[in-house]
């Protein structure tokens, strides 16, 4: 009776820890979120099916290679607006807060050549003054100050520092987080990298043909090739998780007042199943995926036809000269004039 115990708790705790890994994304919790596409059916996960193989004269060798390339700096940028009375107060303002910024930015080694600032618009602000009168009333738009909007562009180099970056932004109430760009250095020497690891694949796919009893020297070859270079701002998706049945309403027969969904984001890079070759598969920060796919079409040389030979034919023509005296006189008659 304690081994069945025993056993019934270690199954419990087994499914759990397999629980755990899941995540929230792709529970039924998160079947609210299905028609995006981003929540997987409960009950119904993709079928994988093996592909039915189709002989062919034609052989393929089709080669894709994928390396994971950490970012050799990083760009954050942020929105920041400011508004004042004049125009002159308003640049002060503004100004204040970012320097405040590359004070604070300075002890994390981000110096001033790392903050650059891009000016969006400087424009007069307008409201709206009523002026009443006996029997109607005047909307009149007047200035009333300027609006400054600006874009902060901060480089840095280790993705612990982009933690100092928010604090210092929001420090100075700039919360506008735009976007955060990566930057590689040696995307020429991923691309070689990628490259001589296609050529040694092939090679070997050619040689396991040889084995295979196919002679590549008998087929005409056609080639295409391509490379690519994707992003990690291109590869979040979002799910929500979270389960809004309530029984209890339904027997009060009460109206239900709906609270707001949070929007759940995560990075999903690019799968590995469809590649042959994939270099730093273990990332633990969002990286650059750099890609290169080799194809190559062999199709069979049309045979040779051998040349059958011309049988040339020649007549000769005789005939006969029969004398009085019953003899006969055989003579070729000359048919080449």
């Amino acid at each position: 009776m304690k081994l069945l115990k025993l056993t019934l708790l270690l199954t419990v705790l087994i499914f759990n820890a397999q629980a755990q890994h899941l995540g929230n994304y792709n529970k039924d919790i998160s079947r609210q979120n299905i028609a995006t596409g981003n929540a997987t059916v409960f009950g119904h996960s993709p079928k994988h099916v093996t592909p039915t193989l189709n002989p062919n004269s034609t052989i393929v060798i089709d080669v894709r290679a994928l390396q994971n390339v950490k970012a050799t700096s990083y760009t954050a940028i942020f929105n920041v607006s400011q508004i004042g009375e004049t125009a002159q107060i308003t640049n002060q303002l503004l100004s204040k807060r970012i320097n405040n910024i590359r004070e604070e930015l300075a002890q994390y080694d981000i110096l001033e050549k790392d903050i650059a600032i891009d000016v969006i618009s400087f424009v007069p602000v307008y409201e709206v003054e009523v002026t009443k009168k006996l029997f109607s009333k005047t909307y009149t738009e007047v200035p009333k100050g300027f609006e400054l909007q600006q874009n902060i562009h901060i480089q840095f180099t280790k993705t612990q520092q982009f933690e100092n970056i928010l604090t210092a932004c929001a420090k100075n109430e700039i919360y506008n987080l735009v976007k955060v760009d990566y930057f590689i250095e040696n995307i020429a020497e991923v691309y070689k990298n990628l490259q001589n690891k296609l050529l040694t694949l092939i090679t070997d796919k050619k040689e396991y043909y040889s084995a295979l009893g196919f002679v590549l020297d008998n087929y005409n070859a056609t080639m295409a090739d391509q490379k690519y270079c994707y992003f990690p701002k291109d590869f979040y998706q979002n799910y929500q998780a979270f389960n809004s049945i309530s029984f209890q309403a339904l027997k009060q027969d009460k109206g239900v007042t709906e609270a707001k969904k949070q929007t759940s984001y995560y990075y999903q890079p690019l799968s590995y199943e469809n590649y042959d070759i994939v270099v730093n598969p273990s990332i633990l920060e969002p990286v650059v995926q750099i890609g290169m796919e080799i194809k190559l079409y062999f199709t069979p040389k049309p045979k040779a036809q051998k040349a059958e030979p011309i049988v040339k034919t020649e007549t000769k023509h005789k005939y006969y000269v029969i004398s009085p005296d019953g003899s006969i006189d055989v003579k070729e008659l000359n048919t080449n004039n």
